[in-house]
């Protein structure tokens, strides 16, 4: 009779986690800065259709790195107990750090089974609030522990090194402008310390901006407001923006 084949539960982990971790890193990174008005997220993403930023409340704002069909299952999953929890309960009782929980559990379930593979993805869970104190930003990775952030976060490929760049860079009371122009900067660095163009039509952007008067807070930046904040410094009013969202191809709030 033969012997099975035994590996220490602390090997099996490490072997799930970095199986995790090289599937992450084969994506695309992306990354999620605080700014005056809000919380703006950046990535490279040449695809008009599979977005890797959406809404899931009225101030909660979701982004993933990783495999496109398990992100876009949890981001599903999210917004059913977002919609069931303030249907249930009250819309306020619907938060970034419920939410976070809810997917910690998710994803730590998946990664401890043997019965299934780990899932390839590592998520951020943003809420806007009514001031840049109030605002919470959460990263998940693939092992559903979470994380905490303050001012900015990166998750993908080369998160490593983006988020070192944006630690140095990132400050309080940015505007979108200079946001969106180190959050560009630091995706545009390449591991090793040389930099590259990206297009505006490669990017894909969102934001939740804590002044807009209604009580969804998630837009999205299209290309053509993309390139003229770069280039112009950014200098246009809340109003404008939501206009240049209707009438942008890529501007469309989901």
């Amino acid at each position: 009779m033969s012997t099975p084949f035994y590996v220490s539960p602390q090997q099996a982990m490490a072997d799930r986690a970095e199986y995790a971790r090289k599937g992450i890193a084969r994506g695309r990174s992306l990354v999620v800065l605080q700014y005056a008005d809000g919380i703006v997220f950046v990535g490279e993403n040449p695809s008009r259709a599979l977005h890797k930023f959406s809404e899931i409340y009225d101030r909660i704002g979701f982004a993933a790195a990783g495999k496109y069909n398990e992100y876009e299952n949890l981001r599903i999953g999210g917004v059913r107990y977002a919609d069931l929890r303030g249907y249930t309960y009250d819309r306020d009782d619907v938060t970034a750090r419920g939410l976070a929980n809810v997917y910690a559990q998710t994803l730590g379930t998946i990664f401890s089974s043997a019965a299934e593979k780990p899932y390839e993805v590592e998520l951020v869970v943003a809420e806007v609030g009514e001031t840049p104190e109030g605002d919470q930003i959460y990263r998940l990775p693939h092992d559903g522990s979470i994380v905490d952030e303050h001012g900015s976060v990166a998750v993908g490929g080369n998160a490593e090194q983006i988020s070192g760049y944006l630690d140095q860079r990132h400050r309080d009371g940015m505007t979108l402008a200079e946001a969106l122009e180190l959050a560009v900067q630091s995706l545009s660095r390449d591991t090793n310390g040389s930099e590259r163009e990206i297009p505006a039509e490669r990017l894909e952007v969102a934001v939740l901006d804590r002044t807009r008067p209604q009580k969804r807070k998630f837009r999205r930046i299209g290309a053509r407001q993309l390139a003229r904040l770069l280039e112009a410094g950014g200098a246009e009013t809340a109003a404008e923006a939501d206009a240049d969202a209707e009438t942008d191809s890529g501007g469309d709030v989901e």
